[in-house]
């Protein structure tokens, strides 16, 4: 069976959380629920070190402007986490080649990443902090079930992550305005702290 409906969707949900792709596939593979995952995601100090970054990013994300730094700072992480992820899942399997695998997983990491940094840009717009607690539970139990789903079901997760990218895509692009007014207001923070600077360091 190809491996291809997995690297797909496992792309699509490191562009999410890509510390819980790892660690889960790294769980499913050391416990023997599946063969598709390779020994070096099974590893004792990689399964230690993804649990402690997805800890991380577990808080991080449920904090309004903390999650938008965060996801600027993992704009090149989680796309290249989703590359090797997937072309490390086409070795194992060796139905697909790993240049192939690295493309898609790259690729489906980054639009579903664009997806989530736009979509929390547009909610941090909102005064409130419960948005974005909502919203990042429901991504960490959305990319939990979609890869447990995946190693039951691969093709049917497939579908789904599809499903799923191409609504944030078509979400993202009605919340444009709303991101517009987080860029500018997070430019005018900066203006009004250069020039609380500037006045601090005049002589009195």
């Amino acid at each position: 069976m190809s491996v291809l409906p997995l690297v797909f969707t496992s792309g699509w949900a490191s562009g999410v959380n890509a510390y819980a792709v790892v660690l889960l596939l790294g769980l499913f593979g050391a416990t023997g629920l599946t063969d598709e995952v390779p020994e070096s995601l099974q590893r004792p100090e990689v399964l230690i070190a993804a649990g402690v970054l997805f800890a991380c990013e577990a808080v991080a994300d449920k904090i309004p402007y903390v999650d938008s730094v965060w996801d600027s700072v993992h704009t090149v992480i989680r796309p290249v986490s989703g590359a090797v992820v997937a072309a490390l899942l086409a070795g194992q399997s060796g139905s697909l080649s790993e240049l192939a695998a690295g493309a898609i997983g790259g690729s489906s990491a980054l639009a579903s990443h664009v997806v989530k940094a736009g979509t929390r840009m547009a909610v941090n717009t909102s005064p409130e902090p419960f948005s974005n607690f909502v919203l990042s539970t429901a991504e960490d139990l959305g990319v939990a079930g979609i890869i447990t789903f995946a190693m039951f079901n691969p093709q049917a997760a497939a579908i789904i992550a599809g499903v799923l990218l191409v609504t944030g895509l078509v979400v993202l692009y009605f919340l444009v305005s709303r991101i517009r007014r987080f860029l500018r207001r997070r430019a005018q923070r900066r203006e009004e702290k250069r020039l609380a600077e500037r006045v601090g360091r005049r002589p009195g």
